[in-house]
Parts: C-alpha cells; structure tokens; sequence
C-alpha cells in the first residue's frame, strides 16, 4: 500500500469516529465554524455524491498539503448547509441522526410543496363544494316547510277562494252559467229547527193584532236559535194577550224581563216559553231614551211586577200599567239611573 493510500485510510477511521462522537445538533449549533473550515478538494463538495456521505473514493487523487494532524481530518468533510436553531432545539430529544440525513432533510422541494399546495386547495374546494349542497338542501326544506304552515299565502288561498265563490254566486243570480272548472257555489244553510215557530208567530201578530206589529223578526243564532220579535210598543199588551191565550202559541210562563240600554235607544226584552211545547220566544219592544215608556206586562204575566220595577230603578223605564212602580234597589231620593251610559255619580266615592 503506497503512503497516500495510507493516509487516506486513516483520515477515513478518523472521519467516521468523529461523526460518531459529535451529534449533528452540535453542528448545527456551529454555523461559523463550519463557515471557516474549507474542503480539501472541491470536486468532493460539486460533485454528485450526497452531501454527509463522509467517505471519499479511496482512487480520487488528493492533494499533497493535506495537513497530517489527526485533527485535520474534519475539514475533509464537505460544509453542510447551517439550519434554524428552533429545529434542533425542538429535535434535541430525538435520536441524532447523521449529518447528511439533516441537510437532506432540510432541503425544501419545490416540486413536493406545488403538489401538497395543489391537493390542500382541491380539498377546500371540495369541502366548500360541500358545505353550499348542503347549505341549499337545508334551506330548501326549511322553506318547504315554511310554506306548508305560512299564514299570509293561507290567508291568501282564502280570500281568493271566497272570491270565487262570491262571483260565482252573482253568476247564478244574474242567470249565467258558471265557467268549465268552476266550483260549484256552496249550498244554502238549511233553515232552524225553530224557523217555523218564528213564521207562524208573526203570521198571527200581523193577521189577530195589527198588520204593523211587527217591525222585525230574526232567529237569533248566538242564543240557541231563539225565535226572536220586535213589536211596537203600542201594540204591546195586545201581542203580549195574544202570545200567552193563543191555543198554537201558549207562553203562559215568563222567564225573564231585561232592560239595554243603546245610547240612541231603549230597548226591554221579555222572554216567555210554553212550558208543555217548550215553544219560546224573546220579545223587545223598543223606546225613546229621553222619555222611555213600554206598556207592562203585570196584567198578562203577574211574574213581570219585579223585573220591570228593577229596570225602572235602574235605567229609568217607565211601564203605565204597573199595579206598584217605584225603585226596589236605590233609595227614593237617589238621583239617576245607575244602569244608563250616561249616569254620573254625585259621589264617585260611593
């Protein structure tokens, strides 16, 4: 073996024991040092070998002032590229690992970033992607359900029905004939049960008493389909005779006599009922406010002398005809009428 051979052995041993003696991170944390020290042969640093490889091709020519101290032999090793102290702190734990591995794996390829920046982007495309489907599923259902319970297009589906239904009904009476798909106009409500009672008790006030004696005649749903009659005051005791004596009529009993009060008018309703037939009827009479005045009742149904004394106490009706009218619930001297609209108190404190 020549001398260079041999002392290119020994610069070999002495490499690899120093590589094994010193961590990469205590290179790292060198950076200027590694700076000052210059390879011995530039074809090793450009040439094509991995940098940290540390042996050198035993037939390469070197050169003749290779120093010949033992510690000459790491300035042989070609400089590694310095790295951030931040890695090697946060790698201070791990296992060392040989030099050339660090700078290989502090060496940034461009070619890997555009791939990992390519595939991060398609991913959040996809997922926005995504996110907007079901964005819009969520928003159309909520918006199904929305209208299946939306107040304001029922309201309008109601009003346009009745639309229809209103100028349907002015076809029909005006004589045309209603439109190919048009609805067929709702049916007539059928009559009460107590509409014959109404008619005949009209028939006989108009045919046995006066022909005017009636001024209005209605069944009155909100209470129960009452048979319900205004007759005109001056006609009063010959409707009432007629009502309790009258063998298709026969409302001996009078359940209750009440006084209202309109603000334009007087009205006082007396409620009579066939106790057998259960055949019933409300009569109002009407009167002036200012001077209120209804015929009583107490000659025909006796039961009639308390109710009409109250409402003479308490709206200030008068019945010529009554056997005892004075107040039964105020004083004699009470000025007023508690039960009018208009009644003002003397004293707001009783």
């Amino acid at each position: 073996m020549s001398e260079e051979n041999k002392r290119e052995a020994g610069r070999q041993e002495e490499t690899a024991a120093a590589e094994q003696q010193s961590p990469p991170a205590a290179e790292q944390t060198e950076p200027a040092a590694a700076e000052q020290r210059e390879p011995a042969n530039t074809q090793e640093v450009s040439g094509t070998e991995p940098a940290g490889a540390g042996a050198e091709h035993p037939n390469q020519p070197q050169p003749d002032t290779m120093p010949e101290h033992p510690d000459a032999s790491a300035s042989d090793k070609p400089a590694e590229p310095a790295e951030p102290a931040a890695p090697a702190a946060a790698n201070a734990d791990a296992p060392s690992a040989p030099a050339g591995e660090a700078a290989g794996a502090g060496a940034v390829d461009p070619e890997r970033e555009a791939k990992i920046k390519a595939a991060q982007e398609a991913r959040a495309k996809r997922l926005a992607a995504k996110a907007a489907a079901e964005g819009a599923t969520a928003g159309a259902v909520a918006g199904a359900e929305a209208g299946a319970v939306d107040p304001e297009r029922e309201a309008k589906i109601k009003a346009a029905q009745e639309a229809r239904a209103k100028r349907l009904a002015a076809k029909a009476a005006a004589g045309g004939e209603a439109a190919p798909g048009d609805a067929e106009p709702a049916e007539p409500k059928p009559p009460s049960p107590k509409q014959p009672w109404l008619d005949e008790a009209v028939e006989l006030l108009k045919s046995e008493v006066h022909p005017e004696a009636v001024e209005e005649a209605v069944i009155n749903e909100l209470a129960g389909d009452m048979p319900t009659i205004t007759v005109k005051a001056e006609h009063w005791r010959a409707a009432a005779e007629l009502l309790k004596s009258h063998g298709k009529l026969g409302c001996n009993y009078l359940r209750n006599v009440t006084g209202v009060d309109y603000e334009t008018h007087m009205e006082v309703v007396y409620f009579v009922i066939n106790l057998e037939t259960k055949r019933e009827y409300a009569i109002k009479i009407r009167t002036d406010r200012e001077q209120p005045s209804v015929p009583s009742a107490v000659p025909v149904w006796p039961s009639a002398d308390w109710p009409e004394r109250e409402i003479y106490d308490l709206l200030g009706v008068d019945f010529p005809g009554h056997p005892d009218l004075r107040r039964i619930m105020m004083p004699d001297d009470w000025v007023g009428h508690p039960l009018r609209k208009d009644y003002v108190p003397l004293d707001p404190e009783v």
